[in-house]
């Protein structure tokens, strides 16, 4: 059993493949420190692909994941550059508490070895195994199932619609989802919750009408938590877009609407994952339907319309107001969400230079 192993890459994204190398050389290694190193040109945070193996690896106990970044120039041939190249991924070590001394490097490429004879440690070359992150960055939807839950999760394109009561915020997430599944099946709507939530409270007061219930800070609490819980599992789950019919911070104007004056203005949970866009349905033109579910009225409905514009731009959330008929707001809808995915599902080149066939690190 070696003491200590080390496997270095880009993971520019991680992939099955990576991971199936660093659960190999945890079972080969007391202890495996899996080291990111980000170089500023890539359009994956270093932050989040340490967290993506993390996730992926919490169960291992044995397996640390760290990252650093670095910008030195790449080339195999040059000693200085080796040189600096391994002085940076020494200092990601000796930051994440490992051990100094490495034992084995891991590596399925070429410079595996000269990379191992810069850390005085033996080498053992990995098997290829078909997955590479070139062809993730190439095509990311052709290869969406290369990639596990938390890396998937972070890499969707997530999409919220949201408005106030009755302005169709559920048709069109649903006509939305249904556009995108049929370039991929596996494209899901997440729910709006708090229906649910609703429905479930007024069961445990049947004889009050819906607008006496009392709402309080906990119930918005307990709703914005299991709806950030449906989405995560969703977008680990899902395809490369999601589709969300509301959302926590939708929440928080909720909040506002029920408590009046007693709603927070810094709801614990109102910080959400990053979206691509947020979809606000206009009340303007859109019939009220009560569907035994719903208590406001026109003027309340057009009041929210303006609170969660301002509330989005406050917070700097990128939003796009759907206005017209249903077929003219789902058409604004996907014409906004095509250009996101383009953009959203293009990487920067990593950083490369003489000698290289591949990335370095990977």
């Amino acid at each position: 059993m070696n003491k200590h192993g080390l496997f270095i890459g880009k993971f520019y994204p991680p992939h099955r493949g990576h991971h199936a190398v660093i659960r190999s050389a945890a079972t080969q290694c007391e202890q495996v420190t899996v080291l990111v190193m980000a170089a500023a040109v890539e359009t994956l945070s270093l932050d989040d692909r340490v967290g993506w193996l993390q996730a992926e690896h919490a169960a291992d106990e044995n397996v640390l994941v760290t990252g650093i970044r670095c910008d030195a120039p790449m080339d195999l041939n040059d000693h200085n550059v080796w040189a600096a190249q391994i002085a940076a991924m020494r200092a990601g070590i000796r930051a994440a508490g490992a051990p100094s001394g490495v034992d084995v490097v891991f590596s399925n490429d070429d410079y595996g070895s000269e990379l191992a004879r810069w850390f005085d440690a033996k080498h053992v070359r990995t098997a290829r195994d078909g997955f590479n992150s070139t062809a993730i960055r190439q095509d990311l939807a052709a290869h969406w199932d290369w990639l596990a839950p938390a890396t998937r999760a972070g890499l969707t394109t997530r999409v919220v619609v949201l408005g106030a009561e009755s302005t169709g915020t559920t048709t069109v997430s649903t006509l939305l989802a249904k556009h995108y599944a049929q370039r991929w099946p596996a494209t899901a709507v997440v729910p709006e919750y708090g229906r649910d939530y609703t429905s479930l409270k007024w069961a445990r007061h049947p004889e009050l009408p819906l607008d006496e219930l009392t709402w309080t800070a906990e119930d918005f609490d307990a709703v914005a938590a299991e709806q950030t819980r449906l989405e995560e599992a969703a977008a680990a789950t899902g395809s490369p877009v999601l589709i969300c019919d509301t959302d926590a911070f939708a929440t928080a104007i909720w909040e506002r609407r029920y408590l009046g004056d007693a709603a927070r203005t810094a709801q614990p949970w109102i910080s959400v994952p990053p979206r691509a866009v947020y979809l606000l349905t206009d009340h303007a033109g859109v019939p009220w339907h009560d569907d035994g579910m719903r208590e406001g009225d026109l003027t309340v409905r057009g009041e929210m319309t303006g609170w969660f514009a301002d509330a989005l731009t406050a917070a700097g959330h990128s939003w796009v107001l759907l206005t017209g008929p249903l077929d003219a707001r789902v058409d604004i809808a996907v014409r906004t969400v095509d250009a996101l995915l383009t953009h959203r599902m293009t990487f920067g080149e990593p950083l490369t230079g003489p000698g290289f066939v591949h990335d370095f690190p990977r």
